[in-house]
């Protein structure tokens, strides 16, 4: 069985990907997009259509460029550390540009289906059937497919909890896929439901333009800054090979003290109605900046969990209610389903049940008798999503050609564990928890599979001051292309370099250097007056003792 065609669902940051990872091994990749342009999620659109992803005019990324680029192209130095969307689309087209990814690109073609052939016992083919915007039908044969059309697109809105409460409720409830900018809610009153990144983000938003606006959270949230010490990164002084050691000698517990202690400093989470029963580091944090001095302004106020709804107003689990409401927005999630997949691979079920799987890295779903197929991007971690993505793909693409053997099968079949892989979390939703992977152990576990994972040792002996930057700094995907399969030149100078990209942003104003003046105190003529007051008063003190000697 020889791999030569794939088909590649979707041209966002993970489609991207996979089409030139695909040309690196000497792949034909063909890519379908929906759309008429690349980015995906990163796209924004003025109104959200059916079946896609959708964002809101001002999202800003929530992991820096340094982090989050792919592993061979780094972001430009004068981009921001924290991209907002458009800066990130920008990105994609230049990485597109620069390996000449978009004549592999079929735009306003949609997947409708993806089925084994009759003969994929013997040749592991899949039928992809497609419509492009004329309206014909395609069938095309693929030797492989990689599915990338990610899983922000079927929004759930959960009105059926409240049976009956809402037909004489005078406000709007919509999710949040449709929320693009708080320009329609200036003066209003507004209820978020939802304390995950976005309804964060949202929340403080309206905030802005609303004559009020609460935040209804179930379990609350830690919150964290995306900015740490001297004004850098957070994700670039935390993310590091050194940090994540410390976090397997130490107890969790004095962990989740120390770092519970540090945020509760820079505002107390009880005080501000924010503190969750879970430890920090059992879940993912809020990751927003701006939340609690709206908090502290009073234009945003917490809430309880949303009970139900009155004629013009809302019931909270506490039993306080909120009336003249004017639009709830429910910041819930999303379903990850991909329509076009057979049921037993795309169903709710099939998708928790592979990823619970605590080695299965893809989803190569064991039932399949030839591993030709993968979902890329399907996961969650306290992390940047690109560079895991990025080595999915790497990873299922040597999968399909045979340069690696499916290890992960053979693994789970065992019974056998990838130790720190997979994070146990206490997730409410556990189709979610499912998709939690440790961010460091799970890129290393792939990178070794495909023979990328750096040689620490070695590296020690040949290049320590690299080897210095690889362990104690920040572990950026540049470690992934230092040897092995796909090397890349510029892995080494981009280590070295990536703090001065960090740096470059903020270059737009030259700085005075303070006057260097030689303070008073050490003006040579005052030390010479001082040592020889000092050494008058010596010398009299041992005159005097001696006259009183001899006087006794």
């Amino acid at each position: 069985m020889t791999v030569r065609r794939v088909a590649v669902v979707g041209a966002g940051s993970s489609g991207l990907a996979c089409i030139k990872i695909c040309i690196d091994e000497g792949l034909e990749p063909v890519c379908f997009e929906s759309s008429d342009d690349i980015g995906g999620l990163w796209r924004f659109k003025e109104s959200p259509e059916p079946e896609r992803s959708s964002i809101y005019r001002g999202l800003v990324v929530n992991t820096s460029k340094e982090m989050m680029c792919f592993s061979d192209f780094p972001t430009p130095a004068d981009f921001p550390n924290y991209m907002h969307n458009s800066q990130l689309l920008q990105y994609f087209r230049l990485y597109a540009e620069h390996f000449n990814l978009l004549k592999h690109i079929h735009f306003q073609t949609t997947v409708k289906s993806v089925t084994q052939t009759a003969d994929f016992s013997e040749t592991g083919q899949w039928e992809v059937v497609t419509i492009n915007k004329n309206g014909d039908w395609v069938r095309h044969v693929f030797d492989a497919v990689l599915v990338c059309s990610g899983h922000y697109t079927h929004p759930v809105l959960p009105l059926s909890d409240f049976p009956g409460q809402l037909t004489n409720f005078s406000g709007r409830c919509f999710h949040s896929w449709e929320y693009k900018d708080a320009d329609a809610y200036r003066g209003k009153r507004v209820v978020v439901v939802g304390i995950g990144n976005s309804g964060g983000d949202i929340a403080v938003e309206i905030s802005r333009s609303a004559e009020k606006t609460f935040l209804s959270s179930r379990k609350g949230a830690w919150v964290v800054g995306r900015m740490s010490t001297n004004g850098l990164p957070l994700d670039m002084t935390a993310i590091t090979r050194f940090s994540y050691l410390l976090t397997l000698l130490l107890p969790k517990a004095l962990i989740n003290w120390a770092a519970e202690r540090a945020l509760n400093y820079k505002y107390d989470h009880r005080l501000y109605g924010l503190r969750p029963a879970h430890r920090l580091l059992d879940r993912s944090p809020l990751i927003n900046d701006d939340l609690p001095g709206r908090v502290l302004l009073g234009g945003l106020v917490m809430k309880a969990n949303l009970r139900g709804f009155v004629d013009s107003g809302v019931v909270f689990e506490d039993g306080t209610v909120e009336e003249n409401i004017d639009a709830v927005v429910f910041c819930t999630g999303y379903r990850g389903t991909f329509p076009f997949l057979p049921p037993a691979l795309s169903q709710g079920s099939a998708l928790c049940f592979y990823f619970c799987l605590p080695t299965n890295p893809l989803l190569f779903p064991p039932s399949l008798q030839h591993p030709t197929l993968a979902i890329v991007g399907l996961f969650q971690t306290k992390g940047p999503i690109m560079p895991i993505a990025e080595m999915q793909a790497r990873w299922a693409v040597k999968v399909f050609t045979g340069k690696t053997l499916h290890t992960v099968l053979h693994t789970v079949t065992k019974g056998g564990n990838v130790i720190g892989m997979c994070v146990p979390l206490s997730h409410l939703c556990p189709q979610r928890a499912a998709l939690q992977v440790d961010y460091i152990p799970y890129l290393d576990f792939m990178a070794k599979e495909v023979g990328v994972r750096p040689n620490f040792l070695l590296l020690l002996l040949r290049d320590p001051v690299l080897w210095v930057k690889v362990v104690f700094g920040p572990c950026t995907p540049y470690q992934y292309r230092l040897t092995g399969p796909g090397q890349w030149a510029g892995a080494r100078h981009a280590i070295l370099t990536q703090w001065k990209r960090v740096a470059q942003p903020f270059k737009t104003r030259a700085v005075p250097e303070p006057e260097t003046r030689a303070s008073v105190l050490f003006n040579p003529w005052l030390l010479a007056l001082g040592g020889s007051l000092i050494m008058t008063m010596l010398l009299s003190r041992n005159k005097i003792s001696l006259l009183l000697h001899s006087a006794a």
